[in-house]
């Protein structure tokens, strides 16, 4: 199986949260790389990425910064691919600086942007799963499975006292 989903982070302080979108995939048999690859301090690396991710294989990327949150709409700038943000959580604003700029993107350039931190990471996963799924006969198995493995634990869990 190729490469599918690639990830990149703004900073390596962001991989601990990111960790929870490799997992998800991971359980999803879904193939991914990940890559450290900011904005403001290699653009030029950023450019090749998404120059070349579709040629790659490469169907989806999620993408994860905090504060100004540049990475995700420069991202979405420059490939044609699906790009979803994570906003990571920061000291100053709890996230919501990037939050905010990851969900303004002017018109043309979409980011889809997902929830602060860990719920965030996971659900880009599972974002990107489900658009993977629209062509890719086994992602859309294990996606259907996961999702029915999630709605039986809930039922599952004993009755409250």
């Amino acid at each position: 199986m190729s490469i599918q989903v690639g990830i990149i982070v703004g900073s390596q302080s962001d991989w601990e949260i990111m960790t929870h979108a490799t997992d998800t995939l991971k359980k999803l048999g879904i193939e991914h790389e990940a890559h450290v690859i900011s904005a403001h301090r290699a653009p030029h690396r950023l450019v090749e990425y998404c120059n070349s991710a579709k040629d790659r294989g490469l169907k989806v990327l999620i993408t994860a910064a905090g504060l100004a949150a540049a990475l995700p709409g420069a991202a979405a700038a420059i490939t044609p691919l699906p790009v979803l943000g994570v906003p990571m959580y920061s000291k100053y604003f709890g996230g919501m600086d990037a939050l905010v700029s990851m969900v303004q993107m002017p018109a043309g350039i979409p980011v889809g942007t997902l929830a602060i931190g860990r719920a965030g990471a996971i659900n880009a996963a599972l974002l990107a799963a489900a658009i993977i799924a629209l062509f890719d006969k086994d992602v859309e198995i294990a996606l259907d499975k996961f999702r029915a493995d999630q709605t039986q634990a809930v039922l599952d869990t004993p009755p409250l006292v």
